[in-house]
């Protein structure tokens, strides 16, 4: 249990693991032809507190994931206390509610997946510019559903044109990529190259939705063999869920 560890026990675990990754990161890119610049890493801090970001942060990484917005700012506002300041990005669903609340730590949306949600975060944007409380749009992913289950999240393929359009004309958003999770008991090399060809279609019509967000812990390396730009990995680089609460 990290609340075992000294600070510097619990340091030196995330570098071993943070180097095994990146370690998988570039065999996988090696065996894909590809540059291991090309991938990021996003450590998913979900569940982990804050002295976990700060040690990672004193390891090289700059952007984290979360997946809860009131987790997120809790560990937001420890931190930026502290004078640390990573990119955070949402990884995990977004109740059109808490669209204003998540620009106040949130750097990357990872997971829109409705127009109703894009025009609830394009209103927020508009509203914290006019407020001199951002001067820039807002990033974001589409998350594309592999599975057409709606409760993993994901715009069904039928509905991103949609979607896209609704982003792309706001003017208070800018898209970035696409995102997306392997459907559980599924092949992801069949997945991931599905939301391959998603991808590239995407970048025909918009040349900056250049990021794949796609591959954690167990199929990273199949989600680089197809072109994933991201990977988000929380187990394998923190261990077993530490925390119940923020």
């Amino acid at each position: 249990m990290s609340g075992a560890l000294s600070r510097e026990e619990r340091k030196a675990e995330l570098a071993a693991a943070l180097a095994e990754i990146q370690e998988r990161i570039a065999t996988a890119c090696a065996k894909a032809g590809r540059d291991p610049a090309e991938v990021q890493l996003l450590p998913i801090t979900k569940n982990f507190p804050a002295s976990d970001v700060a040690l990672l942060t004193e390891l090289g990484c700059t952007e984290f994931g979360e997946s809860r917005e009131q987790e997120a700012s809790a560990k937001a506002a420890e931190l930026a206390e502290a004078g640390i300041h990573p990119r955070w990005h949402l990884i995990g669903r977004l109740q059109r509610n808490k669209a204003r609340a998540v620009l106040r730590w949130a750097g990357v949306i990872q997971t829109v997946d409705s127009v109703r949600l894009a025009e609830a975060l394009a209103k927020a944007v508009a509203k914290a510019r006019a407020e001199g409380e951002r001067e820039d749009p807002l990033d974001v992913l589409v998350q594309l559903s592999l599975d057409g289950d709606p409760q993993r999240g994901g715009v069904p393929q039928d509905q991103l044109a949609e979607l896209v359009a609704k982003i792309t004309r706001s003017g208070e958003l800018n898209l970035k990529g696409v995102m997306a999770v392997a459907p559980l008991g599924s092949n992801p090399h069949d997945a991931f190259g599905e939301l391959a060809e998603v991808s590239a279609r995407l970048r025909n019509e918009h040349a900056g939705a250049v990021v794949v967000s796609a591959g954690m812990s167990g199929d990273l390396e199949a989600a680089i063999d197809h072109g994933s730009t991201c990977v988000r990995v929380g187990t394998s680089l923190l261990g077993g869920r530490r925390l119940t609460s923020p």
